[in-house]
């Protein structure tokens, strides 16, 4: 922040958008978590834990949705940088209301990876409902956020 107020970092000297150069930050080991929910029907709940549902298995194919839209990130949020993912773990947890996702991604790179971590769980809950849309048409994905980042010159930050 400067005397006049704050700093955009990705814009330059005219005002237009620029990708922020960070090739003189040390690299670091970096994490990120990030939740989210999907909130459903007890008749949809029901059926993700028999088993049942239509398309198949839902909770897996939600699984491996998040992780590969981690690393599409770049690709689909203009400004980010493409960093190197060393690891990506994506939870779901089928509760009475709903699917609650966990992603923490993992990085030793120059920037963070809290958008990797905020676009896998968004990915993994869009194709929940992708799977689940003929039996719950009315299902809803909120609460997606940041919980906790750690790395870089900021270190720990949790919610």
């Amino acid at each position: 922040m400067s005397a006049t107020g704050p700093e955009f970092t990705h814009l330059d000297d005219k005002g237009s958008a620029r990708m922020v150069d960070v090739s003189s930050k040390d690299v670091s080991n970096r994490t990120a978590t990030a939740t989210g929910f999907v909130r459903l029907s007890p008749e949809c709940v029901a059926l993700l834990r028999s088993g049942d549902i239509p398309k198949g298995d839902a909770v897996s194919v939600a699984r491996i949705a998040g992780i590969m839209g981690a690393k599409r990130v770049p690709d689909l949020v203009p400004l980010c940088h493409p960093i190197a993912l060393h690891g990506v773990t994506v939870d779901l947890d089928v509760r009475d209301e709903g699917v609650a996702i966990t992603a923490v991604t993992r990085t030793a790179d120059r920037t963070g990876v809290e958008m990797e971590a905020l676009t896998s769980v968004t990915v993994a809950a869009l194709a929940l409902v992708d799977m689940v849309k003929a039996v719950d048409p009315a299902a809803v994905i909120t609460d997606v956020r940041v919980e906790e980042k750690t790395g870089g010159k900021t270190g720990v930050w949790r919610r």
